[in-house]
C-alpha cells in the first residue's frame, strides 16, 4: 500500500441501480467507490468528452458554421451523457444509449464527406442509404447483443470517412500551409484515438494483474491504472480533433477559406470567422451565406 492510500474494499455484486443487466462489465470493480456509482472512474471521466463537445458545439455557433457541424456536436455530447449513464448504472439501456449515438453521431460526417461534389438528388440519396445502412446496424445489433457488431462497425464507419477526407484535403486544398495543419489534426486525432484504443485493450487483456497493482497501490493511485478511463478522455480528444479537421476541410470545399482561420484555444484547435478582406465579423458571416448560396446553385445544376 502506498503511503496515505486508502484500501479499496470488497467490490459489490450490486449497489443502487441493482444487479448489472449491461452485456458489458469493464475491468474496474464495481461499487467500489460509491454505492451510487458502478464504475467511479469510468463514469466521471466521460466529463471530458461532454465538456469537449459542448466547446465544439459553442464554437460552430458561435463562428456561423453549417448545421451539419452542430449535429454532430450534439451527437458527440449525447454519446459522452449515455456514457455516463451507462458506466454509472451498467443497465443495459444505458449501454444502448452509449452505443448506438456512436454510430448515429458518425453517421453525419459520413454523409457529409460522401455528399461532396453531389447534386442535391445525389445527397439525398447517401442520406437514405446511410439511414437504412444505420437502423439496420440497429436491429442486427439489438438481435445479437454481441458488442463486437457495435465495435467493428464503428470502426469501420471511422476507417471510411478518414480515408475519404483525405483524398479530399489532396485533391482539392492547395495552401500548403492550411493543408500541413489539416494533416497535423487528424494525425493528433487518430494517434490519440489509437492511444486510447490500446490502452482500452491493456485494460481487457491484463485485467487481472491491473486490479491486483490497483489493490496493491490502494485508493486514489490506482485510479491512474483504470485504463477505460484513459480511453474515454483520449478518444474524446480525438474525436474533437476529427471534428474541427472536418470543418476546416469543409472551408476550402465550398471555398469560403478566407473568411475563416485556423487557430489555438487552451491547447486544442478550432475553426473562427475572421475579417481578412476589410470585412467586419457581421458582413464576414454574410458574405459567406451568399457564396454558400452561389456554391449550393452550382453544384445543384
Amino acid at each position: 500500500m502506498l503511503p496515505f492510500a486508502i484500501p479499496y474494499p470488497p467490490e459489490k455484486e450490486h449497489g443502487f441501480w441493482g444487479i448489472p443487466t449491461s452485456t458489458i462489465d469493464w475491468c474496474e470493480e464495481n461499487y467500489v467507490v460509491s454505492t451510487y456509482i458502478a464504475e467511479a472512474l469510468n463514469t466521471i471521466t466521460n466529463s471530458v468528452f461532454i465538456a469537449l463537445a459542448a466547446f465544439a458545439i459553442f464554437h460552430a455557433y458561435n463562428n456561423k458554421l453549417e448545421p451539419r457541424f452542430l449535429l454532430t456536436g450534439f451527437g458527440f455530447l449525447l454519446v459522452g451523457i449515455g456514457s455516463w449513464l451507462f458506466h454509472m448504472t451498467l443497465r443495459y439501456q444505458f449501454q444502448l444509449l452509449d452505443e448506438l449515438p456512436m454510430i448515429y453521431a458518425t453517421c453525419v460526417p459520413f454523409w457529409s464527406v460522401f455528399s461532396e461534389f453531389k447534386t442535391k438528388k445525389e445527397s439525398v440519396f447517401v442520406g437514405v442509404g446511410i439511414f437504412v445502412a444505420a437502423n439496420s446496424l440497429t436491429a442486427i445489433y439489438l438481435y445479437f447483443k454481441d458488442p463486437t457488431i457495435h465495435q467493428v462497425a464503428y470502426a469501420l464507419l471511422n476507417a471510411c470517412i478518414i480515408f475519404k477526407s483525405l483524398n479530399l484535403t489532396r485533391e482539392h486544398v492547395h495552401d500548403k500551409a492550411a493543408k500541413a495543419q489539416l494533416y497535423t489534426t487528424m494525425v493528433a486525432g487518430v494517434a490519440l484515438f489509437g492511444f486510447g484504443y490500446f490502452l482500452w485493450n491493456l485494460d481487457i487483456h491484463f485485467c487481472d494483474f491491473v486490479r491486483g497493482k490497483r489493490r496493491e497501490w490502494g485508493i486514489p493511485y490506482g485510479f491512474v491504472l483504470e485504463g477505460h478511463g484513459w480511453w474515454h478522455i483520449f478518444t474524446g480528444l480525438g474525436v474533437y480533433f476529427y471534428l474541427v479537421y472536418e470543418e476546416y476541410l469543409r472551408c476550402f470545399l465550398t471555398g469560403t477559406e478566407k473568411f475563416f482561420g485556423f487557430k489555438w484555444v487552451i491547447g486544442l484547435p478550432i475553426v473562427s470567422c475572421v475579417d481578412k478582406n476589410g470585412l467586419d465579423r457581421h458582413n464576414a458571416i454574410k458574405r459567406l451565406a451568399q457564396i454558400d448560396e452561389e456554391y449550393q446553385d452550382k453544384k445543384n445544376r
